[in-house]
């Protein structure tokens, strides 16, 4: 099943989890598995973040693909960037901050247990 761009959902989610400012989403497919809850870009602008927050019964992998931040892995952060990935699985949780001067933008999905 192929989804065009034009046909890709746009939406904006104001202080996501938490967090600061806004993420824009971009959902990628019109049709995904039963288990894939989100297959999405999203785009946080300068300063925006998702807050912290725990995942029950799914995984959530990210792929940077643009820009810099800063992730909240439990009780660790790092500092990442462009070409970084992560993986959030049951029972452990992760926050997100962009810290750069540009857009950070990543590819998200989540699968359900």
């Amino acid at each position: 099943m192929i989804t065009r761009k034009e046909q890709q959902a746009h939406s904006i989610r104001e202080y996501m989890r938490g967090g600061e400012k806004h993420v824009q989403i971009t959902d990628l497919s019109n049709q995904v598995p039963e288990k894939v809850r989100v297959y999405s870009v999203m785009t946080l602008i300068p300063g925006a973040s998702i807050g912290y927050h725990v995942h029950e019964n799914e995984t959530e992998l990210f792929y940077f693909m643009e820009g810099n931040g800063r992730v909240r892995d439990d009780d660790k952060e790092y500092d990442i960037s462009a070409g970084d990935s992560m993986a959030t699985f049951s029972g452990h949780g992760h926050s997100v901050m962009n810290t750069g001067d540009t857009n950070l933008v990543l590819l998200a999905c989540i699968v359900k247990d």
